[in-house]
């Protein structure tokens, strides 16, 4: 007899009536559940074959609750545990700490910057509770990967404008830019680790599990990338007597070319057209070649150092983009080909 979550149990079919068949259920998952006779359930026939059994109205709201004491843990890992139990989709984060040990509230508040949805909704003395107002449904993962994408390709088009002739202070918010990047990436991670362990989160986001892990490389690739583009501005803001030198490098040349290939993938994300995808894929590829040459003949020319080393590490930075922007593609091409499985049976 199956006694609880992750135990396995054989039960037969009865055979009721000649065209009907009962199963009868395990009683403790009957008692868990509130269920009584004549209870509604909802039976879904899944992909796999398999089928799903659940209450069609359940009395109880589940909550995930972590806790830890500052104490317990190493010294200034706090944010670290936050992080960790914001993504693994803790809905309440409760803080305890003695009352003579420094308050825990500078590093609250950058957690708070770093994510989304959680507030303080109670704070004493010895402890800090946070809780999880933003339901896993209520920011479609499109969404946020569309937010990301938008964020790098507007510093990028500012880092143009900036080699153009632009103020440098174009560049000045590069740090918020991309710390809601990462914070875009934290939510969808989180949201992720909930999909997988909650099928009603995957109907609410409408996902299949495997859908929302290709989202979630799609993701880790978008913050990739804007971690190159924030390195270049943040090399720009501190070497503007480079900018002129640069803006006439392969590189810096290059940028539209990676934007248009990015943009395509992106706008494939829906269309899921092979012959696009592959299009923007080979254009990306050309594109490291020719930064991979140009790198290699950066030496053979007799300049100064300082030069040859900041051309270079933009370069890098450029030519990483087109990288990870392939991976993008090679990803969509993932997802479109589990789209199209189909089962076979042998006789």
């Amino acid at each position: 007899m199956a006694l609880g979550p992750g135990d396995h149990d054989v039960r037969k079919l009865q055979a009721t009536g000649g065209s009907t068949f009962t199963l009868s259920l395990p009683k403790p998952w009957v008692l868990h559940n509130q269920l009584e006779p004549r209870s509604s359930l909802k039976v879904d026939w899944r992909p796999s074959g398999a089928l799903r059994i659940t209450p069609l109205e359940q009395n109880q709201r589940v909550e995930r609750h972590v806790r830890f004491t500052l104490e317990d843990i190493p010294e200034n890992s706090l944010h670290d545990h936050l992080m960790g139990a914001y993504i693994s989709g803790a809905d309440v984060i409760v803080i305890y700490h003695s009352a003579d040990h420094a308050s825990p509230t500078k590093t609250v508040r950058r957690f708070l910057r770093s994510t989304r949805g959680f507030e303080i909704v109670e704070q004493n003395q010895t402890s800090t509770e946070l809780r999880c107002l933003l339901n896993p449904g209520d920011m479609p993962l499109h969404a946020s990967l569309k937010r990301m994408y938008l964020l790098v390709s507007s510093l990028v088009r500012d880092l143009q404008e900036v080699f153009a002739g632009g103020d440098i202070e174009f560049l000045s918010d590069h740090e918020e830019r991309e710390g809601e990047v990462d914070s875009l990436l934290y939510l969808i991670e989180r949201q992720i680790r909930i999909v997988f362990e909650s099928y009603q989160a995957a109907s609410r986001l409408g996902v299949s599990r495997g859908q929302a892990l290709e989202y979630a490389n799609l993701a880790r690739c978008l913050e990739r990338m804007m971690d190159h583009v924030n390195n270049v501005s943040m090399f720009l803001i501190g070497h503007e007597e480079h900018i002129p030198f640069l803006n006439l490098t392969p590189p810096i040349q290059q940028l539209p070319l990676w934007q248009e290939s990015l943009k395509e993938l992106m706008i494939n994300i829906r269309t899921q057209d092979s012959y696009r995808i592959e299009t923007a894929r080979h254009q990306l590829k050309t594109l490291q070649i020719e930064l991979k040459a140009y790198e290699t003949s950066i030496f053979d020319d007799e300049k100064k150092n300082q030069q040859m080393a900041s051309s270079l590490s933009i370069s890098e930075s450029v030519r990483r983009l087109c990288a990870y922007s392939r991976d993008f593609g090679e990803i969509l091409l993932n997802m479109k080909l589990a789209s199209l499985m189909i089962e076979v049976r042998e006789n």
